[in-house]
């Protein structure tokens, strides 16, 4: 066989592969989405994602999904990296050149700009762009993602079926589930139950993780036990109706940190010491036989990112033989 007619063979497979590939996504596709503003249809896999919330982004650059631009945080917080995005993934943001739409408050003006062929709301939290959902729909298919309720996995899972990265999705959980039963066979659990929580000493109050959170999920499947609040002591509630969290302040604090041991994520050593330093708190049996530990600063929301992160830190943290 002459050069000429090897090169003709090479690129009619090429033009064959290709071929098969397209139909192989078309029988996939349409889909049909389910969110609570009814059932949405997905004529093909998208190729612009816009995330408005800067929870969703970690879990969509974690299954390679094509996210061109997202929301973004105050930046240089003890959460977010100089582009307002979270530190577990920034960097992963930078060297995919992902654009950052605004700083809060979100504006359909941005969002249309980056003409998106999906855009991706969260139903709760203080990312939520849900009173701009009639403007957004008008822009582009719209789908509202509810994540208070579910594991990081789960809603990775979701992820995976809207943008038809099914795969790498299953990947980046298989590769946890990995390193979570290495760590588990490889440390000593602190004294149970635990309280999980974000701090914040200047205002005297916490969110407190519930059973039904992403980051109580991960406890629990490590083999903790999360600790129960007192009868008739109940948080409060903002950011619109969550499961996954407790707001806990004033006299309510104390009452509600009631575990043997406590687990700060979205902190560092500084918040240890100023659980330690605040008077209040004192007597509280976490801080009396010293059980108070940091996850880091990265683990203030919980994606792929973080949770790896999170299993290198306990692994650390409580190693067996230390």
């Amino acid at each position: 066989m002459n050069l000429s007619s090897l090169w003709r063979n090479v690129c009619l497979t090429a033009t064959l592969l290709v071929f098969l590939t397209n139909i192989a996504l078309a029988a996939d596709w349409p889909r049909q989405i389910t969110d609570s503003r009814g059932t949405h249809t997905l004529e093909h896999p998208p190729l612009r994602i816009v995330s408005t919330s800067v929870t969703l982004t970690g879990s969509l650059l974690a299954i390679d999904a094509p996210v061109i631009a997202s929301g973004a945080t105050t930046p240089d917080n003890r959460v977010a990296d100089d582009q307002g995005f979270l530190r577990q993934w920034g960097s992963i943001a930078k060297a995919r050149k992902l654009i950052r739409l605004y700083i809060g408050e979100p504006s359909a003006e941005a969002i249309a700009a980056q003409m998106p062929d999906l855009i991706l709301v969260s139903a709760t939290g203080g990312d939520s762009a849900l009173p701009l959902y009639d403007q957004l729909s008008q822009i582009a298919p719209t789908l509202i993602v509810d994540y208070g309720d579910e594991s990081w996995q789960t809603l990775l899972t979701r992820l995976g079926a809207i943008t038809g990265h099914e795969k790498q999705a299953a990947a980046r959980i298989a590769r946890f589930s990995q390193r979570l039963a290495q760590v588990k066979q490889h440390i000593k659990l602190p004294p149970q139950p635990v309280s999980a929580l974000v701090y914040t000493a200047a205002a005297h109050s916490a969110n407190l993780w519930t059973p039904e959170s992403a980051q109580g999920k991960l406890l629990q499947q490590l083999g903790m036990t999360l600790a129960t609040l007192p009868a008739g002591l109940h948080g409060g509630q903002s950011q619109g109706k969550r499961n996954d969290i407790i707001q806990l302040g004033g006299e309510n604090l104390a009452a509600g940190l009631n575990g043997q041991s406590l687990f700060l994520f979205a902190g560092d050593n500084k918040d240890v010491d100023a659980i330690y330093a605040n008077p209040l708190l004192a007597h509280l049996p976490a801080l009396a036989h010293h059980h108070v530990y940091a996850l880091g600063s990265e683990t203030f929301r919980l994606d792929y990112y973080s949770a790896m992160l999170i299993l290198d830190r306990l692994s650390v943290l409580f190693a067996a033989n230390s």
